[in-house]
């Protein structure tokens, strides 16, 4: 039997996305054992601090990078966005689930409509300046259930949420709230928004269970996104979007940077650097 220590934040989202990784392990009909064992990253340890205070881009993977270096887990499960660029030499990251729904999500209390001026909650640079010219923007932090609850508690007129986690927490089945989906190509998302990604140490023998795994597709574009933040040296705290999407054998690219956006459409075998093409490209309309 494998056995194989997981290592996850406590949120009820990261344990959600924790139970589909064990779900496709599982599906491999192979003798695994699945533990998980549950960390509190520096932003879980700081609810209510906005993100843009907090120094270095580990906040929410740092502590489960450690455990994982150290031994103590076999593998661990991230939101792909959380990730910094740079990853410790040691690990690497060699699978992914399936994309979920890539798309932002304005959540408002049932039965209100957006209005221009409204009050929107987003922790989120990139949310923020996407939807400033609209609506007033307020900092907010919390899970899910804790912002909803805010929402609900009348201190938003609406919040901006990942559609991927709304999904998967079955929160779009809510009928106290409306969902106002956003359109990817207007508004763009983060990089590799919607990814659940695998992390493991490179010598691992696990990682031959974890190719098998691997979503091919979705772990392009996970790479390509990856790379134009790369490229353009972009982090949590300044507004970036890439979303990347193979069709057959062509590579869809949307991008901004520093308020600029960019798209191309390429045909490619499928292991071109995208996302180095994008940022330079965007850099030169700067």
């Amino acid at each position: 039997m494998t056995e194989i220590k997981i290592g996850t934040r406590k949120s009820k989202l990261a344990l959600r996305q924790t139970e589909i990784i064990i779900g496709l392990l599982k599906s491999l009909k192979e003798n695994i054992k699945c533990d998980i064992v549950e960390i509190s990253t520096a932003g879980d340890k700081s609810p209510d601090m906005s993100l843009s205070r907090f120094e270095g881009r580990g906040t929410f993977t740092d502590e489960i990078e450690r455990a994982l270096i150290e031994g103590n887990i076999d593998i661990a499960v991230h939101s792909a966005k959380d990730i910094p660029v740079a990853i410790p030499r040691e690990l690497c990251v060699c699978a992914v689930a399936k994309r979920g729904n890539p798309a932002d999500v304005i959540v408002l209390r049932k039965g209100d409509t957006l209005r221009q001026g409204m009050t929107i909650g987003t922790g989120s640079a990139r949310r923020s300046m996407l939807l400033s010219d609209k609506y007033n923007i307020r900092d907010i932090r919390g899970n899910i259930d804790t912002r909803i609850n805010k929402l609900k508690n009348c201190e938003y007129d609406g919040i901006v949420l990942a559609a991927a986690g709304i999904e998967r927490m079955g929160f779009d089945k809510r009928d106290d709230i409306e969902l106002i989906y956003l359109d990817t190509e207007e508004f763009i998302p983060a990089p590799c928004q919607g990814i659940i990604a695998v992390e493991s140490r490179k010598d691992s023998e696990i990682n031959t269970i974890l190719e098998k795994i691997n979503h091919r597709n979705t772990y392009i574009s996970f790479l390509n996104e990856r790379e134009f933040m790369a490229e353009t040296d972009s982090g949590c705290r300044y507004p970036v979007g890439a979303y990347s999407n193979v069709v057959g054998d062509s590579i869809e690219f949307r991008c901004f940077y520093k308020e600029k956006k960019y798209s191309l459409n390429l045909k490619t075998d499928k292991n071109i650097a995208v996302g180095k093409m994008a940022a330079d490209k965007i850099k030169e309309k700067l």
